[in-house]
Parts: C-alpha cells; structure tokens; sequence
C-alpha cells in the first residue's frame, strides 16, 4: 500500500448505522401500539381471573320449615338460597327430603340420584317406604343408602335447628349410612 492510499484510507468518514425515517415510524408506532393493547388487555385479564381470585363465602343456612312441621315420613321441601358463581348472582330453587329418624333427630337428603343425576321421589306404588329414581329404577332406603343400581347413598345436607326453624346448610357426603 502506498503512501496515498494510506492517507485516503486513514481519512474516510466512519460510516455510521443510522435509523431510516421508514424504520423510525416502525418502531414508534409499534412500540404506541403495543402500549395502548396492553392498556385494553390488562383490564380484561383482571375482569376474568378475578372470581378465582376471590375468597369463597361459606355457604350460609337457609330457613326451610318449622320444626313442628317435620314427621318420619320424609317430606319434600322446596327452598332458595342466594348463589354467586363468578359475576352471576342467582337464586336457584332446591330441593330437600326432610324427615327425623328414630332417634327423633332431624336429618334432610339430597333429591339428586347418585346413579345419573335424576330427581328421586318418596314412596309410591313402585317402592313404598323407600326413595325411588324413575329414570333407572335405583332405590334408597329412607337414610338415603344404595340399595339397587345407584354406586353411593344420597347426599345430605348439613342441619341446623333453632327457635323452632330447621335450617340446611351445605350439602355433604351421606354420615348416616356406612
């Protein structure tokens, strides 16, 4: 290399990377865009995952009948309790078989059959003395145990009785047969 070449080489402007107006705007408006959807997204996260974030209330007791009111002769009560399932509020309408036992305790079951979800009733032609599913012909006794075709006993709600009310509370596994 000769001398000329050495100063031409040696003197040349350091080319510099520079951003193009194109790539200027790209970047900007990608960057404003992005911002302004994690502006609309963030809310819409939180309105969805709240619920599960939330604690859940206890169930509370419901008044159902007047102790007096209540035979050995299981009766079917209806009664509402006041629900939320995530942002629905509802007042759904159940259902319990309310009897007392030998015992003279009062005890309530669940009308829903283990066996497929079908409503049960009590007594009848078809099972007298005993709770019978007309869907597939399971049956209970009136503790709520299997006894034909359903794979557990009924369900049976937690009670309370005070100042002459019965109350239910939630339901549970059936306590009263083994």
């Amino acid at each position: 290399m000769d001398h000329n070449q050495q100063h031409e080489t040696s003197h040349k402007p350091i080319k510099r990377k520079e951003m193009t107006r194109r790539q200027f705007l790209s970047y900007t408006l990608g960057g404003a865009t992005a911002f302004m959807a994690g502006g609309a997204i963030l809310p819409m996260l939180r309105f969805a995952v709240d619920p599960l974030l939330q604690k859940k209330a206890a169930t509370p007791f419901v008044k159902v009948v007047e102790e007096t009111k209540v035979t050995a002769e299981p009766q079917k009560i209806d009664f509402k309790i006041h629900q939320v399932d995530g942002w629905y509020e509802s007042d759904p309408k159940l259902q319990a078989f309310v009897a007392k036992d030998d015992a003279g305790k009062i005890f309530a079951l669940s009308p829903v059959c283990k066996h497929l979800g079908c409503t049960i009733s009590w007594g009848g032609e078809e099972a007298p003395n005993l709770y019978h599913c007309p869907c597939h012909g399971a049956r209970y006794t009136k503790d709520g145990k299997q006894l034909k075709v359903a794979p557990k006993p009924l369900d049976e709600y937690e009670v309370k009785v005070e100042n002459g009310w019965v109350y239910l509370g939630p339901l549970e596994a059936n306590t009263r047969v083994k």
